[in-house]
């Protein structure tokens, strides 16, 4: 008679991870079993490092992730890097599938002369210094001059402009860590100049996101009315798109008093062509051509300028990180897959699996997906892999320092307990504090 129990290991602790967990459990009941891994000591991933401080409410998903963890069939296993502390091989031998979740850590390079000049930054670290994640924690940008410029047209973006322009009073409520906004409070930046390659038509941020702006104590959206296309052709738009140009005209119609306010300006049809270094090394300013639209696509007129850009944050993108072992993709930065399938036995999941796009929920279907084709692949297979309990013996011939997620409940009390006034938490920016609470 087969073993009828699948064992699942699971490689990232993010949406696309427990939204995998998620539905292994609604395939197979209490007939599975799933571990699911992390290098950092703490799970959640993009929802605890990527999404923004002051985003409490999209946060809130964790408590649904964390029902998923406490069910007796499902381990959170930190602190374990796969690739290193444990090979992609050793797990296939061990778990009848293994679904790579690891998600797009790290940013597509800016390929820009100039591009490694100080204060020069890509979203990933910057959001990883102000959401505490310990490997940019010590990130320590300079805000001390008068103009950020920030490059793409994303709500990543918006994200980083918005944090930029923001003042102390408006992260109450937000787990912002305390040397960000430290460092926030101090800031001498005067304004933030969004790039965008293409036109208002060709953005990537959301009606929610971009009417943020309009709301906030300080900022003051600036939009040049000549850079938008004529209202009729905003008919052609899906419904969310045309909702974020009605926006834009909005902000292009108000004229702002001279002086007051901290402007965020979107300069649309500019593309940025190199990066110019002051004496010390650090960006002083950007020089970015004017661009036209021709099929599409952003061409360069040939028209340059100059725009000031005291500190410079690149967020055109991430990708993953390849793994030893594991087929890659260079050219679109993900695992290389079939509809999720990479060799048998292996997988891959939301953005390791289709790149940066979509939301957190679109990381739910997603999951569902790949666990029918795990199950398809599974049916009527002798299930006689360990799982578990074989990488149980693996920690102990290796001598790994395991996190558990009783040890991360440890971290989680610990980060409430430290929190300043009007705020959910501070977070613990180090490993090896994280590891001492939880052994605690």
């Amino acid at each position: 008679m087969p073993q009828t129990t699948p064992q699942i290991a699971i490689i990232g602790s993010g949406p696309a991870g427990y939204y995998t967990a998620e539905a292994a459990q609604k395939q197979w009941g209490q007939d599975v079993r799933i571990d699911i891994f992390d290098r950092m000591p703490v799970p959640y991933g993009l929802i605890r490092s990527g999404v923004a401080p002051d985003h409490q409410s999209v946060k809130g998903v964790s408590r649904r992730y964390e029902t998923v963890s406490l069910s007796g069939h499902v381990r959170f296993i930190g602190h374990v890097a796969v690739g290193s502390d444990v090979s992609v091989e050793e797990l296939l031998e061990l778990y009848d599938a293994v679904v790579l979740a690891t998600g797009a850590p790290g940013d597509r390079k800016l390929d820009l002369p100039g591009a490694t000049l100080g204060n020069v930054f890509g979203s990933a670290a910057l959001v990883g210094w102000y959401n505490g994640h310990p490997e940019f924690a010590s990130l320590a940008p300079d805000l001390s001059g008068k103009h950020a410029v920030v490059i793409g047209n994303g709500n990543v973006a918006l994200d980083v402009a918005r944090i930029l322009a923001k003042t102390q009073d408006e992260f109450t409520g937000s787990d912002i860590v305390g040397h960000a906004l430290e460092a926030l409070t101090a800031s001498r930046l005067e304004s933030v100049t969004i790039l965008g390659r293409r036109g208002p038509h060709q953005i990537a941020m959301t009606p929610k996101e971009l009417g943020e702006l309009a709301h906030l104590e300080r900022a003051v959206p600036h939009v040049d009315p000549a850079h938008l296309p004529p209202v009729e052709e905003d008919a052609a738009l899906d419904p969310g798109l045309r909702k974020s140009v009605q926006l834009l005209r909005k902000y292009a119609s108000e004229t702002p008093e001279e002086g007051v306010g901290f402007p965020v300006n979107f300069a649309f049809y500019t593309a940025p062509r190199a990066l110019v270094g002051d004496a010390s090394g650090k960006v002083h300013a950007i020089e970015v051509e004017r661009t036209t639209l021709v099929d599409g696509k952003a061409v360069g007129t040939g028209e340059l300028r100059r725009l000031p850009a005291d500190l410079v944050v690149s967020c055109i993108g991430y990708q993953t990180s390849p793994i030893a072992g594991v087929p890659y993709n260079e050219m679109r930065g993900r695992f290389a897959n079939e509809e999720g399938r990479i060799l048998p036995g292996l997988y891959c999941v939301g953005w390791a699996r289709r790149g940066p796009s979509g939301t957190i929920g679109t990381n739910r279907p997603d999951g569902f997906a790949i666990v029918d084709r795990i199950a398809q692949d599974l049916a009527g297979a002798a299930l006689t892999k360990p799982g578990g309990d074989g990488f149980d013996a693996l920690v102990a011939e290796r001598g790994l320092d395991v996190i558990t997620f009783r040890d991360w409940q440890k971290i989680d009390a610990a980060e409430v307990a430290r929190a300043r006034s009007n705020a959910p938490r501070e977070k613990i920016i180090d490993v090896d504090g994280m590891i001492g609470i939880a052994h605690t």
